[in-house]
């Protein structure tokens, strides 16, 4: 399995995101420009420049007409995805750390964090209005009940947001009043990365507490545990087969001159049911900050701290594999 090698940042990646259809891949790092890749060859097709810091976060809309980022510049922009327009920009008080489309591509979300005395805010946009018009919904997180949202998703019908939390926490928001609706906090350490399956079902969570969960996305109840010696940064579930990938490692900060196998930057391949590790996959020489399962579930792609995206094609024997319990 050799993978396809991305070279268009000059930072670390902080996420990436596929498009419905797979034949896009957004990425985005700490230098402050998002890019898009076309997955057949690996071809960078181009940049969106305009913000002035990092980019946090990206989506992209069901069509694939029109791209989101979230940025520590104090905004979140909004890009024609063929044209690298900015169409428009949602200044705010504080670095916006998670922003997505909702299923429609009609309304958007943007998180913001707890800085400089301003609390951390949760807005939804209705794009179709003016780019100046009032937000459909703000609203402040009180952080006497949880710390600051890390990462937020749309929950089914777009009726509720998920959001995940530095303290560990996991909310279901109300999207019409903004009440907390439920909350549960099985992880000690901070949510880092949030994704649902295909079917919109389960929820999975990848936090610095060296583990990644599985939950029923409408409930919140617990599924499942998958357990590892390093932080888990970022975790996907397989669109096609019982599989979770899990990428992470040892902190940016802690990692010395040593070799790659002591900062454990593997991805690691864990069975969906049984929780039970079949695989790893090297590469990166730092921690991986986000991992993507391609909608067609025959590749996936991950993004790490060196600056590198890795596109890695399955072979045959990733198919023919069956776990033995």
């Amino acid at each position: 399995m050799r993978p396809l090698m991305l070279q268009g940042h000059e930072r670390a990646i902080t996420q990436i995101k596929y498009n419905r259809e797979g034949d896009l891949l957004f990425s985005v790092a700490k230098d402050a420009t998002p890019n898009v890749w076309y997955t057949i060859n690996g071809e960078r097709l181009g940049s969106y420049g305009g913000h002035r810091g990092t980019v946090w976060a990206i989506d992209c809309n069901w069509d694939s007409t029109k791209v989101l980022t979230g940025s520590a510049d104090l905004s979140s922009k909004l890009w024609d995805c063929e044209t690298g327009v900015c169409l428009n920009t949602w200044e705010t008080k504080s670095s916006v750390r998670s922003c997505n489309f909702s299923y429609c591509g009609n309304m958007i979300n943007f998180t913001t964090d707890r800085q400089m005395k301003h609390e951390p805010r949760i807005s939804v946009y209705d794009i179709r209005e003016p780019g100046d018009s009032e937000p459909a919904l703000s609203f402040v997180v009180d952080t006497k009940e949880m710390s600051k949202p890390m990462c937020s998703l749309w929950g089914a019908l777009n009726e509720y947001l998920i959001t995940g939390h530095d303290d560990g926490t996991l909310a279901h928001w109300d999207l019409k009043t903004g009440e907390l609706l439920h909350s549960v906090r099985d992880h000690t350490h901070l949510i880092k990365d949030m994704q649902l399956s295909s079917d919109q079902m389960t929820l999975l969570t990848a936090s610095k507490d060296k583990t990644a969960k599985l939950y029923e996305a409408a409930t919140l109840n617990l599924l499942k545990n998958y357990k590892t010696d390093r932080p888990v940064n970022s975790a996907a579930m397989s669109p096609i087969r019982d599989h979770v990938i899990l990428g992470g490692g040892q902190e940016a900060m802690e990692v010395t001159t040593t070799i790659t196998k002591a900062g454990k930057f593997d991805a690691r391949f864990f069975h969906l049911v049984f929780e039970q590790e079949f695989g790893r996959v090297k590469g990166h020489f730092g921690p991986i900050n986000s991992v993507a399962f391609h909608p067609n579930g025959k590749s996936y792609s991950s993004g790490g701290e060196d600056g590198f995206v890795r596109m890695h094609e399955f072979d045959q024997a990733y198919f023919d594999f069956q776990l033995e319990c």
